[in-house]
């Protein structure tokens, strides 16, 4: 087994006065492709921000490549490549799909330092392993979402992460691109070694692929194989009343969507 890259040890975490997730104590292996699953405020972007080193807890501990979190130095901080719930692009922002993924080097190389021609190989590197080097000068406001998520992937493999966190990826963008955007993600899985977090509504799409499946609602619920998280009886616990569940196993939760 390979040893855990990310630990929390009966740790808690919120704000003065509300708790977003109680009591988590995980182990997240190096290598690993979890997908964390959940209903809306069930803390999952609370788990995005304590990995990132944005929330410390309030109580317990979590490790991040052998320091707590609150110690995070930038070179850390640099090995999580961080994709945020997609935003709407303003369609006459002047960048660049080469401009937007050298932005990811800049996590990298700290604020003052500026990236040169080993950076720029890099983010075309990155570019190409998300099949979007022919687009390198293109506008990245007038792409497709799918083909602006795949740019926003590469921003973030331009930093050379270790960690890949993926919050909401597939929310927003159809369902054939949603797949093409899940083939990708496991790719880069497989053939870059990366630790990924995928956090998502979508539980169909994804159970098939995770090594396991974390279940929240502000806290713990479950999490292990996606075969023993989606049993009806854990998943009642969680969607109540929201749940169905056909006679295939497809789960459907009335909340999928962001309102």
């Amino acid at each position: 087994m390979a040893p855990p890259i990310i630990r929390f040890v009966h740790a808690t975490f919120g704000f003065p006065g509300t708790v977003a997730l109680r009591d988590m104590s995980l182990e997240i292996y190096e290598g690993e492709f979890l997908g964390v699953i959940g209903p809306n405020g069930s803390g999952k972007t609370t788990l995005c921000r304590a990995i990132l080193g944005l929330l410390p807890p309030l109580s317990g501990r979590l490790h991040i490549f052998d320091c707590s979190c609150e110690e995070l130095r930038c070179h850390h901080r640099a090995r999580i490549g961080y994709l945020p719930q997609k935003g709407v692009l303003d369609r006459n922002f002047p960048v660049t799909v080469l401009e937007a993924v050298m932005m990811g080097r800049y996590g990298a190389l700290g604020l003052l330092k500026r990236p040169g021609k080993a950076d720029r190989q890099i983010a075309l590197d990155a570019l190409e392993k998300v099949g979007m080097a022919d687009y390198q000068d293109n506008a990245l406001g007038l792409l497709s979402g799918g083909q602006q998520q795949r740019v926003m992937i590469a921003r973030t493999l331009a930093q050379q992460p270790q960690v890949l966190l993926l919050d909401e990826p597939t929310t927003g963008i159809d369902l054939t691109t949603q797949h093409s955007v899940l083939d990708l993600i496991r790719q880069l899985h497989r053939d870059l070694g990366l630790t990924v977090l995928f956090v998502t509504h979508d539980i169909n799409l994804i159970s098939p692929h995770v090594d396991r499946l974390l279940l929240l609602k502000g806290r713990i619920v479950a999490a292990g194989p996606p075969e023993d998280v989606l049993k009806p009886e854990v998943l009642q616990q969680v969607y109540e009343k929201d749940l169905l569940i056909s006679e295939h196993g497809m789960v459907t939760v009335r909340d999928y969507h962001h309102h």
